[in-house]
């Protein structure tokens, strides 16, 4: 009876053992894998940006615009479209970087314009204007200072020249 307890006992002495030994290999290992393994980098801080779309002459939002943003930094972009009280939220851009942000509305002028992310949260207020009137060269504009007289670069060479005063 003695000569199985003592060998009983001499198992169990081995498989405590046997769990030292491999659990000072496991840690072993796992400092290791620490030393040769890729290092932990932490993400860069982000920002919060909310972009408000609204019409210009009333200050109602506009629905379902699509607010893009360009990274400078790298190529692609990324669009939302604002919801029912015309905002856009993003939350992805790094702290630093600038954007270049462009809002398409349908019956709107389309925006754009390039940003400095430089606080953690920020908020845009983009008033969107209707088209205006296209350009014509036959109606007068009272923008030119010599009213609706062409220039001496614009007038035709075959015209007659004006008599003299």
């Amino acid at each position: 009876m003695k000569f199985m307890v003592r060998s009983y006992l001499s198992r169990i002495t081995v498989c405590i053992a046997g769990l030292a030994l491999a659990a000072g290999l496991f840690a072993a290992e796992a400092q290791e894998s620490t030393r040769r393994g890729r290092k932990y980098k932490p993400p860069p801080p982000t920002s919060k940006i909310e972009v408000s779309v609204l019409r210009d002459t009333d200050g109602k939002p506009i629905e379902n615009a699509a607010v893009i943003f360009h990274t400078v930094k790298e190529k692609g972009n990324m669009e939302l479209k604002s919801n029912e009280d015309g905002k856009a939220l993003i939350d992805v851009l790094e702290i630093g970087e600038t954007v270049r942000l462009q809002i398409i509305a349908k019956g709107f002028k389309t925006y754009g314009n390039d940003y400095k992310v430089d606080k953690d949260q920020m908020a845009i207020e983009i008033r969107m204007k209707r088209p205006g009137e296209q350009y014509s060269i036959y109606k007068p504009h009272p923008e030119n200072v010599d009213g609706d007289k062409p220039s001496e670069e614009t007038k035709p060479s075959d015209a007659p020249n004006p008599p003299p005063q």
